[in-house]
């Protein structure tokens, strides 16, 4: 028996908005409004849109050992993070595959904030617990916190006419906690679509003053998990599920670099990912561009000469760029470059694609 779906505060707000809802890791989420996802993507790409992501999971570690348990736990560094800064991280198992992404945030010393995936948060709270010290605390505030995105160019300037002005707002991955609205806000300049954005956490119980609030601003519209889809593939981020998952490394999914494995730091899945034999990648993520607007969808053969060489993960129409495109995985075998030609299957047919660089759309005003 399928356990009921779960709503965020929100629910109501969105079927008065007429809302598609849809299931979406175990929550009923809003995919689009009444105006569509191409014209919600278009929005956010020149304005401000609104995301309800209340289903994301949101944990509290502290205590003395805490810098140090998160910093073996987790794939990046966390001791020498700074406070009020944000940091992409990755939950490793002991093979080195990915538990979750997920992004941490550092209140104090011995004091963090952890984001997480919907899907995979009672594991990653389970899992974290496990593995800290017992002086360390470990609080699951999901349900107590809803979260809003607003993502757009001219976010910053939605934030300011609702009275945090923007010589006050926090910069790029840094947050900062006031109050607003006679709310207690955690604030921070980050988000999942290219563009300049902040990500807004704040009691449950007051998710429906918010929305409100900032709905009634100018410029400000809706947007659902359709529009928040196309813009991160426009990007190339990976969303969980597809593009990582238990089976693929953080190495393999393109981010090497970021774990810094050449200094001399242990954490859970460090001794698989520098051992030369189980460490080596099997696979490599690849962005591709298709010939027309006709997408690949997850799951599909990716082709050479009519042999498959992978299998895509993510694949939509980008409609900043009238394109479709795509993301994959390629045997590590098989050493693409941008430019060359791949067929990926659809069925009855092969659309023709080339590699290319991620990501697709450049133009984004994430770091403005």
């Amino acid at each position: 028996m399928e356990e009921p779906l779960l709503n965020t505060p929100l629910v109501d707000y969105h079927v008065a908005l007429g809302a598609r809802m849809a299931p979406f890791a175990g929550w009923n989420m809003p995919v689009q409004y009444s105006e569509g996802i191409l014209a919600e993507h278009r929005h956010c790409r020149t304005a401000a849109a609104l995301f309800d992501i209340c289903h994301m999971g949101e944990f509290r570690v502290a205590g003395p050992q805490a810098a140090a348990d998160l910093d073996r736990i987790l794939a990046r560094p966390v001791l020498d993070q700074a406070i009020n800064t944000c940091r992409y991280n990755f939950l490793l198992n002991e093979h080195a595959g990915v538990l979750d992404d997920l992004i941490v945030y550092r209140f104090a010393e011995d004091e963090f904030f952890l984001v997480v995936n919907a899907g995979p948060r009672l594991h990653d709270a389970a899992w974290i617990q496990e593995r800290l010290s017992p002086s360390t605390s470990f609080e699951d505030e999901s349900d107590a916190i809803a979260k809003l995105d607003l993502q757009g160019p001219q976010s910053a300037a939605v934030l300011a006419e609702l009275g945090l002005p923007i010589d006050r707002q926090p910069a790029y991955y840094r947050f900062l906690t006031l109050t607003l609205w006679g709310l207690p806000l955690l604030i921070s300049r980050t988000g999942y679509t290219g563009e300049r954005g902040f990500e807004l956490y704040f009691p449950a119980a007051a998710a429906g003053q918010v929305w409100e609030t900032i709905l009634e601003t100018p410029g400000v519209k809706p947007a659902g998990l359709g529009a928040r889809d196309t813009l991160r593939l426009e990007m190339g981020f990976p969303l969980y599920g597809h593009e990582m998952d238990e089976t693929i490394t953080p190495v393999e999914a393109g981010f090497g670099a970021m774990l810094k494995l050449e200094k001399p730091r242990e954490f859970i899945g460090s001794e698989v990912l520098r051992d030369p034999v189980r460490g080596r990648p099997r696979r490599r993520l690849f962005g591709f561009r298709l010939d027309s607007r006709r997408a690949a969808r997850h799951g599909a053969a990716i082709l050479v000469d009519g042999k498959q060489i992978g299998v895509v993960t993510s694949g939509a129409v980008a409609p900043s760029l009238d394109i479709a495109v795509a993301m994959g995985y390629v045997d590590a075998g098989f050493d693409l470059k941008p430019g060359d030609a791949v067929g990926l299957d659809a069925g009855k047919t092969v659309l023709s694609a080339t590699v290319a660089s991620t990501p697709f759309y450049t133009a984004g005003t994430a770091r403005a």
